[in-house]
Formats: structure tokens, sequence, C-alpha cells
């Protein structure tokens, strides 16, 4: 019997040993790897990580102190980790879990190990770990016991000079000390007895320390003094930079002129000063604000110069709106429901903007009576009012671009848009955002009563913030979609350049309504061409990134619309490029091309070339028939390459070479920070004008009377260096035929401008007739829009035609 037992003894101590094992693994097991919780994050776990920092913003982590948030905390399986992928936003709730585990207040859990135990489930839109019921410090990782973390009187940065700042702990005959200069304090410091008075900027750091326990951790407290006595002018300056940036300021009185957000709002003073060059309205910035127009306050903030809405982020080139930032300020109440001070009023009434000049002198002298720029800043944050505003373009992203008293005074073109020119880039034209992209308005219109708003400026230009329920009464003018003057003649050659606006063959892409519209565009508005340039046509499937670049199929699908509506058959004809390699949209691989009316004339015999291959010309031939001009040159990188291409007409042979030059992206923006803006498209512009002009005089050097055409998208107005190199010696740009009132063919916040031209040689100029055809710039789709671009068409008698 004892052996049973014995035996029994035994059996159960293996079975023991057996089970042990799995118990510690399940144990074990029950903590899961952050990259487990990243890649599955769902249901509630035990996370077991190392504490790496705090979470600031999506994708953004801060990794050293010190910590200001104390809702969140970072943690990664490895302690050094930077890779934002790998590393788990966490949750931090109040109570235990945020008292015991926050940076802010426990700087030294940075790089300690915890199990946190919680909801798997989105923070900061990323994988996260949320409510969190407990933690623990794992591998021996727990405190020793500290001295409690001291805390002062006195919440936020700015206060009032004089301010007293009380110093404590909750640990009880523990010894406090603190420096004034921002170094780290010991018990060598100052100890702390009595409230520290706070008479200007000061970072106060202090330790409590007490024998037995570990030191608490280092806390800081910064204090800005506020700057009392301003008035909203002093802030804003007579300059485009407070001069006060950066200052914390308290008591600025002002009432509430328009509410932006939740977190933004205008205030403007009630007691003006009589300096035209100051504005008396200043943006203030509070989340929560809970402000209403009419309410009279008092704000204690920092003055801050802030980039808004736009585009600073990729380029950093626009300008700054000065604002009171009021999140760790206050806003006092002094009235409810007050009237709002009269508005300035824009026009030959009252305020008259500067009209040729947006700025001359670098920012060197603020001169808004001169420098338009100047002019919108010495008004920014005020309320304004536009008495009977002309519209000068149309609609786009819920704004419109007006001038005052219906235009008047102003050089307004053929649709009642305003034209630029070498030296005037319109300064006074004036954005109003209405926040409302449904609204319909074109070139020609206009409003009977007064726009009023607040002055702001966002995606580099100013901008009035109205109402879109207070807009006066908007009457239609007489602006109308143009038919060519041109009418087919036997003898006479017809040839247009037309922006098709990423056309595809994919519906998805390009509407039924836009394939209709072109088509009707070409043959009503233009009276089918002979010739046809086309740019922006894409592959047959668009936007589709899958390697294919034929554009047959969108060919087809225009053609046979043009057919249907009763114009000729077209032949389509091009040269596709290599895959992602000519720009636009990924995958729609736009290239230039040409249809042509075979009825009239032919694509003279030759071999069709390829992307890489390079045209020539050579005993009064094109070597590829069609061919692309110096495809590989760095010069077309990421751009378009030209299409030449030979064509008959009743015996006589003219090349026509279609183009789109490199876009204006990258170019900045005309009222942004940097004055005379940097028009960083232009080098590869003059680069490619250069390489096309060359080609001209290879063929005129092997054939002095061979005609040539240029037409296309050139990306740049016809006073421009591009365009003057491209013309050279050789070719007359048939845009400057054009009457100034007439000559533009497209529309960019409000200025009318020629990207659009037709060059033919010098031996065809005599003979050449040309016609901006207005059915697309000045309008919206509402009104029969079909692309971006106007239509350009020349006319052209040939010498040897019977």
């Amino acid at each position: 019997m004892t052996k049973k037992l014995i035996n029994l003894g035994i059996i159960l101590a293996m079975v023991i040993s057996l089970i042990l094992p799995l118990q510690q693994k399940a144990s074990a097991a029950e903590a899961i790897t952050v990259s487990h919780a990243i890649a599955n994050n769902s249901g509630t776990a035990t996370v077991e990580g190392y504490i790496v920092g705090i979470v600031k913003a999506t994708n953004s982590f801060q990794h050293e102190g010190p910590f200001t948030t104390d809702t969140n905390i970072a943690i990664a399986d490895s302690p050094n980790e930077k890779d934002k992928t790998k590393i788990l936003p966490v949750q931090l709730p109040i109570g235990k879990v945020r008292e015991g585990l926050n940076l802010k207040s426990n700087p030294s859990n940075l790089g300690k190990k915890i199990q946190i135990t919680g909801n798997l489930e989105p923070y900061f839109s990323m994988p996260g770990h949320k409510s969190a019921t407990a933690f623990t410090f794992v591998d021996g990782s727990t405190p020793e016991p500290q001295v409690e973390v001291i805390t002062s009187s006195v919440t936020g940065e700015i206060v009032s000079k004089g301010t007293n700042v009380t110093l404590t702990t909750a640990t009880p005959d523990a010894a406090i000390y603190f420096t004034l200069d921002g170094s780290n304090p010991t018990s060598d410091s100052s100890r702390y007895s009595t409230p520290i008075t706070v008479n200007e900027d000061v970072t106060i750091k202090a330790i409590a320390i007490k024998e037995g326990l570990k030191n608490s951790d280092v806390a800081t407290f910064k204090y800005q003094v506020a700057l009392s006595g301003l008035r909203i002018h002093d802030i804003q300056g007579a300059s485009h930079q407070s001069p006060y940036a950066n200052k914390a300021v308290e008591g600025v009185e002002g009432i509430v002129t328009k509410v932006v957000d939740s977190s933004n709002f205008y205030m403007q003073d009630l007691k003006p000063d009589i300096d035209a060059k100051t504005s008396e309205g200043i943006l203030v910035y509070k989340k929560g604000h809970g402000q209403a127009v009419g309410n009279v306050i008092s704000v204690n903030g920092t003055v801050k110069e802030w980039v808004l809405e736009g585009y600073s982020d990729k380029l950093k080139t626009d300008l700054a709106v000065t604002e009171i930032n009021a999140d760790y300020g206050r806003i006092a109440s002094i009235a409810e429901g007050q009237e709002l001070p009269e508005s300035l009023l824009i026009g030959m009434f009252g305020l008259q903007q500067p009209a040729q000049v947006i700025d001359n002198d670098d920012f060197a002298e603020f001169d808004p009576d001169e420098d338009g720029i100047d002019f919108y800043e010495s008004i920014e944050g005020m309320l304004v009012e536009i008495n009977n505003p002309a519209v000068i373009a149309p609609q786009n992203y819920g704004e419109l671009v007006v001038l005052p008293d219906s235009g008047k005074g102003s050089r307004l073109n053929s649709a009642g848009g305003l034209n630029i020119t070498e030296f005037d880039y319109n300064p006074e034209r004036i954005f109003v955002d209405i926040d409302d992209t449904s609204f319909v308005a074109k070139s020609g219109d206009y409003f009977v009563g007064t726009i009023s708003g607040v002055v702001s400026y966002g995606f580099g230009n100013y901008k009035v913030l109205a109402d879109r329920e207070e807009l006066p009464t908007l009457v239609e003018g007489t602006t109308e979609r143009e038919t060519s003057r041109f009418h087919e003649k036997h003898k006479e050659l017809t040839i247009a350049s037309f922006n098709v606006e990423n056309f595809s063959a994919n519906t998805s892409d390009t509407s039924d309504e836009k394939v209709s519209r072109i088509a009707d565009s070409i043959i009503s508005n233009l009276k089918s061409p002979d010739i046809v340039g086309l740019v922006e046509m894409q592959d047959g499937n668009g936007a589709i990134n899958n390697g294919y670049t034929e554009a047959t199929e969108s060919a087809v699908r225009l053609i046979e619309e043009i057919k249907a509506q009763g114009g000729p058959e077209y032949v389509y004809t091009d040269v596709a490029p290599e895959n992602n390699q000519d720009g636009g949209q990924p995958g729609g691989n736009i290239r230039v091309g040409f249809i042509y009316n075979p009825e009239r004339v032919t694509l003279a015999e030759g071999s069709k070339g390829s992307a890489t291959q390079a045209v020539g010309y050579n005993d009064g031939k094109l070597t590829l028939n069609p061919g692309r001009i110096d495809p590989t040159n760095p010069a077309f990188e990421d751009s378009r390459k030209p299409l030449a291409a030979q064509f008959m007409f009743k015996g006589e042979s003219v090349i026509v070479v279609a183009n789109h030059f490199n876009s204006k992206g990258g170019d900045q923006p005309l009222f942004g920070k940097n004055q005379p803006p940097f028009l960083g498209s232009e080098a590869q512009r003059l680069e490619i004008a250069g390489v096309v002009n060359d080609f001209v005089q290879d063929v005129k050097k092997e054939d002095k009377n061979a005609k040539v055409v240029l037409l296309g998208d050139f990306n740049d107005f016809e006073f421009t260096p591009a365009l003057e190199t491209l013309k050279g010696e050789e070719l007359t740009n048939m845009i400057e035929e054009v009457p100034l009132d007439e000559r533009f063919t497209y529309s960019y916040q409000g200025n009318a401008q020629v990207l659009d031209h037709i060059l033919v040689t010098n031996n065809m100029a005599k003979k050449t007739k040309v016609d901006i055809v207005h059915i697309n710039s000045q309008f919206m789709e509402e009104h029969g829009r079909a692309s971006d671009h106007d239509p350009v068409l020349i006319q052209v008698k040939l010498d040897k035609v019977k």
C-alpha cells in the first residue's frame, strides 16, 4: 500500500509538473504584443509594451519630454521604437490609469514596460487601445516609492503681472526646491517657502525631496506675463506681421463679427484709431468658444501669426493671419446682442483697392494705397461691404471673384471678365467665399445690392467670408457661348487647338454629357475644322493605372459622337506615351493627338513613330508621321512630348505640331509671402520652348518654304519668356493678332488669360486668320461648358491651293 501511495504521489507530481508550465504559458499568453494589437485591432485584450512617448495627432508622436499631455501614451514592442506603423496609441481614461501612467505627471515612466487591459479599437484614426481598466508594470519596472508630483496654484501659461504662484506636493513634510532660469533643480537650489511672484516671462522648475523616498519628478511651469492695455489695431500694426507676435496679451476687447466654426471667430474693435494702415479686426482661436455675433468680449491669449487653410504644408508660401490664441487664456463676456460696427465700403465711394500693383518692393514698405497685398492686410479681419458686385469668373470651389460698382472703371473683356497683362495681374479682384459649390454664376453676371463679410485669407488669396443666405439678387448677364465667325471655304484650311480636359473612353471619368458637349462644340461652335489638335486625351481606360496607354477607344468614342451629331467622320492619330511618363493623372497617360477630316485633308505617307523615337525632317517629309519631337530629351521629364504630323491639303503640305507644355504647378501665389512670386515651373517651359523652336529651325533649314503650325496648351502667356523663345525669329503667334478684349482662353482665380496658342511660320502669317471661340473658360457646366479651356481656331489660305 505504501508503494502504491508512493507511485500515486509520483504520478500526481508528474501531472502537476505538466500542468504548471501550461498554466504559466496560459498566463503569459494573456498579454499580446503591440504588433499583434495593431494587426488585430478589435475586441478586449491585455497588451504588453514599452512606453515610448505620447500621441500628438494622427501618425504624429512625441518621444521626448517635457510632456504636456496626460490623456494618452504610446507603446511599442521596443523601448526605442520610432516607426509610426509599429506604435500603438493608448487612451488613458480619468482615474488610476491616467494618474499612474501619464508622462506629464510621471515622466520617469518613459521607457518602462507595462501590461494594460482595455479595448482594441481605432484611436487618432490609427489602430489603438481605449477604455483601459487596469495596468501593471512588468519586468521589475514597478516604480519605487516616490514623492508625489508638485502642483501649481496657477493653471495655464498666460498670467497677469504680479501673479503669485503657490507650489505644493501631497507628500507630507517634503521639501520643495526650485529654479527660475530653466535649469533642473537640486537640493542645492532655492528652497520654496513663500509664493513666487511672476513679473516677467518665466519657467519655474521644481522638485520635492523627502528622506526615504525617491525625489519627485521635475515639475515645469511656464508662465507668460500678459501685456495689458492693447487694442486690436495695436496688435495688428501697420505690417504683415504683428509687432506682438508670440507675446501674451490680456483684456483685448472687441465685438464678435463672424463665427467661422466652433474654434474660430473674428472680432472687431469698437474703439478704432485713425490710422488706415492698422486693421481693427482680428481672428480669435479657442476650442469650443461658444461665441455669437454681437457679443462684446475681453480676450486673454497669445498673439500668433498663423497660416490657415492653404498650400503652406507643401509649398510654405501662404501668408499668415494674425490671431489671438486663447486656448490657454480666457474669454470674458462684457455684453451680448450688441450692434455691429459699420462696414468699410470697398469701391469708388469708399476704400479703393489698388488696380495694378500687388507688390513692388518685396514688402520693404507697408503701402496700402499702392500695393494690393498691403491694402487687404490693412483691413484683415474687418467687416467690409461690396456694392453691386460684378462677377468676373465662373463660381469655383464655393468662391466668387467680383469687382465693386458693377465693374465700372475696370477694363472688362468681352465676356465681362478681367484679363491679365504683362505688368498687371489685377489686384482689384475680390474673392467672396460663400462656401456653396452649387451656386451658379458666370462672368458677366452681377449682383444688385451689397455683399458683406469679414476679410480673411486662405489658399493664396485674401477673401471676404460672406453668408450665402444673405447674398443680394444675382442678375444673369449677357455673356453667351460663342460660335466661330469662320465658315468652310474650299481653298482655306481650318485648324483648331482644343484642350478636352482628361478625355477618356471610361464613362466613370468622362460622362456621356461631356462627350456630347465636346462633339457639339467641334461641330457647332468651331464649324468642324479640318484638323483639330486635341490636348489631354487619356488612354482608353482613363485613370485606371494598369499600364495600358493606347487611346484608340477614347478617340473612337469622340469620333462616333461627332458623326452621330451630323459632323464629319474624323480620323484620329497619335503616338502613345510610355506608361506614367508624361505627367497628369496617374494611369491616365494624357497625350496630344489629332483628329482630321479625311474628306478635306490626308495624313502624308510615312511610318508612325514610337514613344521614344525622335522625328526629323528630310527631303520635304517628316521622317516619322506622326512622330514625337526629341522625346528622350530631359526637358520633357514628366511632361507631354510634342507630336508632329504632316498633312496634305489639296496638294499642299502643312506640318502641325501639337503641344502641351508642363503645367504651372509649383509657381508661387500672387498674394503669397514671397514677393515677387517664384515661378518654379518656368525654367522647364523655357527648355521645352527651345527644343520645339529648334525643330522648326531644322525644318526651315531643309526647306525655307515649309509651312509649320504649332498649337496646343502652352501653359504660359503670350508675353512670357517661354512664348518669346518658342516664337523666335521663325514664327508668328496668331494670339497677338486677337483684340485685347477677346484675348483669353482660360480663367484662373478670376484672372482671364491665354494658355492656348497657335503659332504659324512667318510665310503663313499674312494669309492666316485667328479666332478664340469663347465657350468654356468663363462659364460653368450649368451654362454648357465642356472643358476648362477655350479652343483656338485659325483659317489659312495656302499658296499653291487652286
